[in-house]
Parts: C-alpha cells; structure tokens; sequence
C-alpha cells in the first residue's frame, strides 16, 4: 500500500544506499570516504510465531502485554497479542475506512494513528475502551514517545513532536544520515534515548539522536527478511511484506521485530 509515496522510493532508496555503500567502503579501506554512521549487528535470542495475516504497521509493550495495530481498509485492528500462540487476545477492528498505522502508550493512554484519514485514534490502554478521537496534520505513519512528547513520522525525512492529549504540533526535526536527508521513516520505537526507525521497504533499522536528527546507527536484517522470503512464498519486499514493526519491553529490556504478514515474532539483541 502507499503508493502514493512509490515514486519517492527511488531517490531515497538511493541516496540511502549511497550512504550504506560509502560507508561499507570506508570500512574495507576503499574510496576513503568517510561516515559517522555505525554498524549495529544483532543477534536472535528468541523466535515467537505471528500471524501472517496481520499487516502489522505498530508495535508496542504495555504492562508486559504485547500490542500490535494493523492496517488495509476493512481489516485494520488493534490487538492485544499472545506471544505464545501469536493470536489475538483482544480484537477491536477499526471502521471500514481507517486504514491503521503505528501505535504507542504514553500516561496509560494508548494513541493508534490512521494513514490519509488523519485521524488519531485515543483509548484507555488498560481497557482498549475508545476515549476520542484527535486531528493529525500529516499521513500517519509510525509514532512513539520519549515518555513526555509523542514523536511521528509520516513517509518523510521528518520526525513530528505533539503535545500529548490535545496533538498540537510542538517542533519538526530533520533526519539526516551523513547529512543528507533520510525519507521513508516508517515505524518508531524509543530505546534507551534513542528513536529506532524502520525504513520502509529496506530490510534495515536507524538508530536517532531525537535532539538532532543525525543517524547514529544502523542494522541490517537482511538475514532475517530472507528467513522469511523461505516462510512467505508470496514475499515481495518492494511491495507488501516489509520488515516492519519495533517493541520494547522496558520492564525485561527486550526487543522484539517482525513485519508486515510475517509467520515469526523476533527477540533481538543490538550488539556492536
């Protein structure tokens, strides 16, 4: 879906591509070009199962529950999810013409966001009861909190900071990768300080100085994706089933990724 946002993926694809291979180079000794970027590996601690007919667009820990929000017209949730099984233990589907995006709980108040509809949708995080419905500015893409702000992106190289409870735009901040713009944010997750951000259709995760916008970090999950392409025959990454999805879970500091209709839930490790 998105595809409004299709003929913007070349260029950015490009210049992000540029960036990982200058980088790649200066580390082998090639061109000389430098960068600031660093690469991040990981490791998989733990494999849960996912329900592959989740297009999972947010995910987020609250009180040790998982919770995921799913998108396309018609078929766009949010769930409470049982890890174990990876079925839904609540199910609260959005009206037919919500397209759900990203989600996050900030003060025990869940907000999910919806995509063109620019709408945010506001509930109890305890209950998943609905409290209101907010206005949003732009497309609704990925949102996450650094437990004052609620920080969202919307395809661009931007990072959006709203007042919680009333949504009222308090700052813009750019985000660059050897300062050159980054577009295509797409899900957030706030770590430790940092905004980690998948990038929408790559198989990789940037690691954000919120304050600045720079990149500081980034993971490639190209092994993983390709896992997956041996689980999901239909798998197309230029198309639907992207690496998607980033949760914390604060109280055990795991980290947990998946993607859009992908059959495994992974425990991760950010390692240097």
């Amino acid at each position: 879906m998105k595809w409004l946002h299709i003929l913007l993926i070349a260029g950015t694809s490009c210049i992000f591509f540029a960036c990982a291979n200058s980088d790649q180079s200066a580390n082998d000794g090639g061109t000389g070009i430098t960068s600031n970027v660093q690469q991040l590996s990981y490791s998989v601690a733990a494999t849960y199962p996912h329900d592959t007919s989740s297009f999972t667009q947010g995910l987020e820990f609250y009180n040790g529950k998982l919770l995921e929000s799913t998108g396309n017209l018609g078929k766009s949730k949010l769930m409470q999810v049982d890890m174990a099984t990876g079925n839904a233990v609540t199910s609260k589907p959005l009206s037919a013409e919500l397209f759900g995006e990203g989600l996050t709980v900030l003060n025990d108040t869940l907000y999910q966001l919806t995509w063109q509809n620019r709408k945010v949708l506001v509930y109890d995080a305890k209950s998943l009861q609905p409290i209101k419905e907010l206005p949003l500015n732009t497309d609704g893409w990925g949102i996450a909190n650094d437990g004052q702000n609620l920080i969202v992106t919307d395809g661009s190289s931007n990072l959006y900071f709203y007042e919680p409870g009333t949504f009222r735009l308090l700052r813009t901040q750019g985000v660059t990768m050897d300062e050159t713009p980054i577009g295509n944010l797409n899900e957030l997750e706030f770590i430790n300080g940092f905004l980690y951000a998948n990038i929408w259709q790559t198989p990789y995760i940037v690691k954000i100085d919120p304050s600045s916008g720079q990149v500081l970090a980034r993971l490639d999950f190209s092994d993983l994706v390709q896992r997956v392409k041996t689980k999901i025959p239909q798998y197309d990454t230029g198309n639907e089933a992207t690496l998607n999805g980033i949760a914390y879970d604060s109280t055990t500091r795991k980290i947990y990724i998946t993607g859009k209709y992908w059959p495994e839930l992974y425990e991760v490790q950010f390692e240097h």
